[in-house]
């Protein structure tokens, strides 16, 4: 009796703990969703800021805008290409460490042109901008062309598997025209081997049997087919009983 209560008692905390641990599991996934739509808004709402900026102001202000809404818009081209990539073409591995190591560049450059941005001396932020805009052009250069470079590498293995795939439907085009056998019966080994291979469920011929007669029984019957004038079809209504009256 005891052991059987130690038992159940047992039970019931693996059960408690397992359900603790689903729930934690549960809710770790539900904030990771919520943090990444909030990273998601958030991006959009600085992107959508820096647009209008780059194109409603001018001078320094409005060329530091396009100089973050450039280098964000190249680096994230790029994350987003290099990351699909890479599940298809192991290669691309090296390239998306490159570009980790790119992208720290990227976040203290986007950093500085942040700070820019509130830096109420102007004399200043022009003294710098020539700076700002050589490392801008820089990275965005970098980011993509590892971003070309994977497309273009992408787009010759699919050139190349599409050459290979046609180079094999000409030969099997050119097979199935080849309906001449050997020996000038009209008949291609394909079509001979397809004829002595019967389909499953069907009775092969007996060695040296003519073709198969059908029976009398088996031979086809006329059809008579139904009176149109009494078939109904299912979108008519039934009709009603003429009166005598």
């Amino acid at each position: 009796m005891e052991a059987a209560i130690t038992i159940m008692a047992l039970l019931f905390v693996a059960l408690v703990a397992l359900g603790v641990y689903a729930t934690v599991k549960v809710a770790k996934a539900a904030k990771r969703g919520v943090d990444r739509t909030i990273d998601q808004a958030r991006r959009t709402v600085e992107d959508t800021t820096l647009r209008a900026k780059s194109f409603g102001q001018t001078g320094a202000a409005g060329e530091l805008a396009q100089l973050r809404l450039s280098l964000r818009t190249s680096m994230r081209a790029t994350q987003d290409a290099l990351q699909a990539g890479v599940a298809d073409d192991a290669s691309l591995k090296e390239s998306l460490d490159l570009f980790q190591r790119l992208s720290a560049h990227g976040h203290e450059l986007d950093g500085d042109l942040k700070r820019l941005e509130r830096e109420p001396d102007k004399a200043r932020v022009r003294e710098q901008l020539g700076e700002l805009r050589r490392r801008t052009e820089q990275i965005t250069h970098s980011a993509d062309s590892l971003r070309w470079a994977a497309r273009d590498r992408a787009h010759r293995f699919a050139e190349d598997e599409l050459s290979s795939l046609s180079a094999q439907i000409d030969v099997e085009a050119g097979a199935l025209r080849h309906w001449t056998g050997a020996d000038g019966t009209g008949t291609s080994g394909r079509a001979a081997g397809a004829a002595g291979s019967p389909w499953p469920g069907t009775a092969a011929p007996a060695p040296g049997a003519g073709p198969a007669q059908p029976a009398a029984a088996e031979q086809p019957q006329a059809i008579t087919g139904p009176d149109p004038l009494r078939t109904p079809y299912p979108w008519e209504k039934s009709a009603r009983p003429e009166t005598t009256t």
